[in-house]
């Protein structure tokens, strides 16, 4: 079973139905899908399939260079954000790491390969799951080698403080220590990242992005890294297996973050439909819901005796259970925030299962 949402496939499977049967809430993506450039440019440009990409992605990654602001020698894409997880912890060959839990699995993963010492820095339900001053000290304590973070957290949704992040940047600055920053939600946060105008002033700060969730490309998979540590990105570059990046997505990567109508379009919409499902889910008293950021909700089931992914599932719907992240238990869940009318089918759905005031 996939550790991940977005696995409607396996699911399908075990109930017998159709994929498309499935309302899935579990994987994080854009509920407005693609933009008409995005379709206009598929369309249009099929031919790229029956020849090689550019093998060194000389446009994509100027483009991206580009939209923020910074030397294309300062970054790299990646087939999606994760292909970037692996190829970074393969270049720092880290020692020891610290992860906060819970967190995404895949840094797990990554570093388990290379036989890294992992350091667990929990967050804690009683501090509402965010980092404090005490993450300062324990990496001043521990001294990582490298120091995974996500802004926002996955699955929690939530930002850290900013003056923290700040704290922590100069931190690992000084101490050497490589501070891999997870901003694959970044661009559902209108403001963007408060880290990327440190890129040009460090040299141990790593910034990962995802093209696949906001931009609804899960299926054509793209994501970039940003560092001011240029022999890291042309190390990168170097030791890549060749086109690991396909020629649509590569063609569709150039025009995303230039494409406004849809960005201001999504932040709009995401942000009434978030707003409507987070005062919903607050009106039943057996769930604990925390004030999202970005396009989905984390949220804990205080009943002891009801599987909410399971009884979810007798409707049709899928939600992503937290039982597999560390740290957690099978009373937290995620859901993503869908259009309008699907929204409020869940909502419907949680009515016949909790009752909004017990």
């Amino acid at each position: 079973m996939s550790e991940h949402g977005g696995n409607s496939v396996e699911i399908a499977q075990q109930l017998g139905i159709a994929p498309e049967a499935l309302l899935d809430f579990s994987a994080n993506i854009n509920p407005l899908g693609l933009s008409a450039r995005v379709k206009s440019l598929i369309t249009t440009h099929l031919e790229l399939i029956e020849r090689y990409p550019d093998v060194e992605y000389r446009h994509l990654h100027q483009a991206l260079a580009s939209a923020n602001h910074c030397d294309v020698e300062q970054v790299i894409a990646g087939n999606g954000a994760t292909e970037l997880i692996y190829g970074l912890v393969r270049a720092l060959s880290p020692r020891s790491a610290m992860l906060l839990v819970p967190g995404f699995a895949e840094y797990r993963r990554a570093l388990a390969q290379q036989g890294c010492r992992v350091i667990e820095y929990r967050l804690e339900e009683s501090q509402g799951f965010q980092p404090d001053q005490q993450l300062l000290e324990a990496v001043r304590q521990q001294r990582p080698d490298c120091l995974f973070i996500a802004t926002p957290n996955n699955p929690t949704g939530l930002m850290p403080d900013a003056q923290l992040l700040n704290e922590l940047v100069e931190l690992c600055e000084t101490s050497q220590i490589a501070l891999i920053v997870d901003e694959a939600f970044i661009d559902f946060l209108p403001q963007g990242s408060s880290l990327a105008a440190r890129l040009a002033d460090s040299n141990y700060l790593y910034l990962l992005r995802s093209l696949t969730k906001f931009f609804a490309i899960p299926g054509l998979r793209l994501g970039y890294l940003l560092s001011g540590n240029r022999a890291t990105i042309r190390h990168l570059k170097d030791n890549r297996e060749p086109w690991s990046i396909n020629g649509l997505a590569s063609l569709v990567g150039q025009h995303l973050l230039t494409d406004d109508d849809y960005i201001n379009l999504s932040h709009q919409y995401i942000a009434r439909q978030r707003e409507y499902l987070w005062h919903a889910l607050k009106q039943f008293t057996s769930l604990v819901v925390w004030q999202p950021t970005a396009n989905y909700l984390f949220f804990k089931c205080t009943h002891q005796h009801i599987n909410l992914k399971s009884a979810l599932l007798a409707q049709r719907i899928l939600i992503r259970h937290c039982e597999n992240y560390p740290g957690l238990d099978s009373h937290f869940y995620r859901v993503a925030v869908r259009r309008e009318d699907e929204n409020r089918q869940l909502i419907q759905a949680l009515s016949q299962i909790l009752t909004p005031d017990s």
